[in-house]
């Protein structure tokens, strides 16, 4: 295992374990395990593994990495775990889809849509809480709705929550 598959072997360790919220404190630990990196080598390593920032409890940022590798097209069942996790909201308009999420968790969503090859969407555009999707003319919104919302299990826009006409569901 060459010594850079070792280094990001440790990154991943040591995201999973610690609530690692900086490239520095992510230096500083691998520096405890003995190993050496540069600012630019930690974030090269942490774009590669497909590392994210997510908002935790509390409103700090921590890195997350995504199971599966960020080269690769995620599968089918990995996609429908990420969506049956984080999406609590779909709707559609015209050949546009909003995805809502957690708050802090849309890129999380949008990145395992991005590695979907999903046939139907052209692409995303993810906010803290929010994403935008584009379908293509043929899927049109409605049709990739359709299709988040059987990956997701949401069984409606509002999330399967019943919305009664005059009243506003908070």
């Amino acid at each position: 295992m060459s010594s850079k598959q070792q280094r990001q072997q440790m990154i991943s360790r040591l995201i999973a374990k610690d609530n690692v919220s900086s490239q520095p404190h992510l230096q500083e630990l691998l520096k405890e395990q003995g190993i050496e990196a540069t600012q630019a080598t930690v974030s090269r390593d942490l774009e590669e593994l497909g590392a994210v920032k997510i908002r935790v409890a509390g409103g700090d940022s921590i890195y997350a990495i995504a199971e599966y590798a960020p080269a690769r097209v995620a599968p089918s069942d990995q996609l429908r775990r990420v969506m049956a996790e984080w999406v609590a909201e779909v709707t559609s308009s015209g050949n546009l889809v909003v995805v809502r999420t957690p708050p802090g968790c849309a890129h999380v969503v949008a990145s395992a849509l991005d590695r979907s090859g999903l046939q139907g969407l052209l692409g995303t555009v993810a906010g803290d809480d929010t994403i935008m999707c584009v379908a293509t003319e043929e899927m049109g919104g409605i049709g990739l709705a359709e299709q988040f919302r059987s990956l997701s299990g949401v069984t409606d826009a509002t999330g399967g929550i019943p919305r009664r006409k005059g009243t506003l569901n908070v």
